[in-house]
């Protein structure tokens, strides 16, 4: 294993202020830490080697702020980020905090409060783009039920798509040109969650206005919350080419939204989903959406943001192993893994689809065969145990 294991803003890793922010707080205790200034992030994290910093617009400007309190805020905020060189990449809006967003935001069902919930997002939105934000994430946390007489879901979904194509058109209009990535998860807060899953706000996105300028920003815990593959789902999201942004944390099945430190669970699956980012070429941010244990004091934060980076960086060296692995490439050869790439028939000709059901088939020598995968899988679990 390399010594050089030191973040650098090459690297590309963000965090959001409510991520080296989070208080500590959860459903059955108080803060175990003190409210964290947003500029002391900023420098901090830079410090650190990041790359990048994120907000929702309330973690950065305090709801009922006035015009001159906000300017200042901003002002005080661009003036750490100057000093840093460090970037705002992504912004996002909270629709889920205030409890007029009980019954959803861009769902509820009293449409006042679908129109600011839009108005709201639009005033993120000029905030997010003054600060050179150029993706704008859409995390529906209110957008469900827990009783589904009190919901048309149809009817949900049409104003679902219509809050979204309106501020597609609001950032066109205002020349922002941002892309919208929306968030999937399955449930908490609401007992169920709209477009739950990658695969389901993949779809959604199909029936937009303006299905190019939306994707997905997948989540690591929100797909394993429901017991899928995140990297399965990461895959799938850069195969519609709609990996806009994505959240990288850690969770266990069946457990309430964790967002664990990078790596502290599920390292297989870390290990898939970082050689996947890093073979695909995808040049976006590797953004941690996670915090800090409630345990931790300040020092235990910083601790925290620096074994994100740590750990996608190990992940990315075991990565260039796998690839370089003589064993391992005989075992992905065994396993005829490469021959999946290959095309067997042209749909497009006619001649050979139909040559394909005049073909004849000896199935006989493909019964029973082995195809090596417990080998492959062990070389694979000495890779990440650090015996190879």
């Amino acid at each position: 294993m390399s010594d050089d294991l030191t973040p650098r803003p090459e690297h590309k890793f963000t965090f959001g202020l409510w991520t080296v922010g989070n208080q500590g707080r959860d459903p059955f205790g108080h803060e175990t830490r003190p409210a964290l200034d947003p500029v002391e992030s900023v420098h901090r994290l830079a410090e650190l080697g990041a790359y990048g910093v994120n907000f929702h617009d309330d973690d950065l400007v305090p709801p009922g702020s006035s015009a001159a309190e906000r300017d200042a805020v901003v002002a005080r905020f661009r003036t750490a980020l100057d000093d840093t060189g460090m970037k705002v990449p992504m912004a996002t809006t909270n629709l889920f905090s205030d409890p007029v967003f009980a019954d959803g935001a861009f769902t509820a069902n009293d449409p006042t409060v679908r129109r600011y919930a839009m108005h709201k997002t639009m005033k993120a939105m000029d905030l997010g783009a003054e600060l050179g934000a150029q993706v704008y994430v859409m995390w529906g946390g209110r957008e469900g039920v827990e009783v589904d007489a009190a919901k048309d879901v149809r009817a949900a979904l049409d104003r679902y798509a219509e809050a979204v194509n309106v501020l597609c058109a609001y950032s066109e209009a205002q020349g922002y040109g941002l892309r919208f990535a929306l968030e999937p998860k399955p449930n908490e807060p609401r007992g169920d969650i709209f477009l739950p899953t990658v695969g389901h706000a993949l779809a959604f996105i199909e029936q937009l206005e303006w299905p190019d300028l939306v994707g997905l920003n997948p989540e690591f815990a929100h797909e394993t919350m429901s017991g899928l593959s995140f990297h399965h789902a990461v895959a799938q999201t850069l195969w519609a080419g709609k990996l806009f942004h994505i959240d990288l944390n850690a969770q266990r099945i069946g457990k309430f939204d964790q967002d664990f430190r990078f790596g502290s669970e599920g390292q297989r699956d870390a290990f898939y989903t970082v050689r996947l980012l890093e073979s695909s070429g995808w040049d976006g941010m590797r953004h941690f959406d996670a915090h800090a244990y409630r345990t931790e004091d300040r020092d235990g934060v910083w601790d925290f943001a620096l074994g994100c980076m740590r750990t996608y960086l190990v992940l990315a060296e075991k990565a260039r192993r796998f690839d370089t692995d003589p064993e391992i490439a005989e075992a992905l050869a065994t396993a005829n893994v490469s021959s999946l790439e290959v095309p067997q028939v042209d749909w497009n000709d006619a001649a050979a689809v139909a040559a394909l059901r005049a073909e004849e088939f000896d199935v006989e020598p493909l019964r029973g065969r082995g195809h090596g995968h417990e080998r492959l899988d062990q070389l694979v679990n000495e890779l990440l145990l650090g015996v190879r």
